[in-house]
């Protein structure tokens, strides 16, 4: 875990990676799970026996699933004294290069793109989130994500 003692430390990083996460494994339970809250159940997402027979021989992630992963791997990464909140504050820009297949396992490398301040004494920092599949040539995401922090 990479500790910065201030907003001011976390912009001096920009250009620095910022890690890389633990592995997260995406099982069909996980997947059936993001389709019951999201009431997204194609079948590609939901039916093993279907999708056996589909060109990708199985069910692969929701790609909104795979973004969603993303916070809870940075977490692990990074974090900065002094900051009351970290709010999502958007993406600029959000790929899904290559299928994710049920069962798979995951990790974010994260590097810090930019940062600006922002109201009530914040900053506002784009981060690049690249997540790799275990055993994958291609990325199964990359993310330009927005994050707020906010003092305390």
């Amino acid at each position: 875990m990479r500790r910065f003692a201030s907003l001011a430390a976390l912009r001096s990083a920009v250009g620095e990676s910022l890690g890389t996460s633990d592995w997260v494994e995406v099982t069909q339970e996980r997947i059936d799970r993001f389709a019951d809250v999201t009431g997204d159940h194609q079948w590609i997402h939901v039916d093993p026996a279907r999708a056996r027979q589909a060109p990708l021989g199985g069910t692969i992630a929701h790609g909104y699933l795979t973004l969603s992963l993303i916070p809870a791997m940075v977490y692990s990464l990074y974090d900065v004294d002094g900051v009351g909140s970290k709010l999502n504050y958007g993406s600029n820009r959000i790929r899904f290069p290559a299928p994710l297949p049920s069962g798979s396992r995951v990790r974010t490398h994260l590097k810090l793109v930019a940062a600006e301040d922002a109201e009530g004494g914040g900053l506002r920092v784009v981060s690049e989130a690249v997540v790799e599949r275990e055993g994958g040539n291609k990325p199964v995401c990359v993310a330009e994500l927005v994050t707020l922090f906010l003092p305390s």
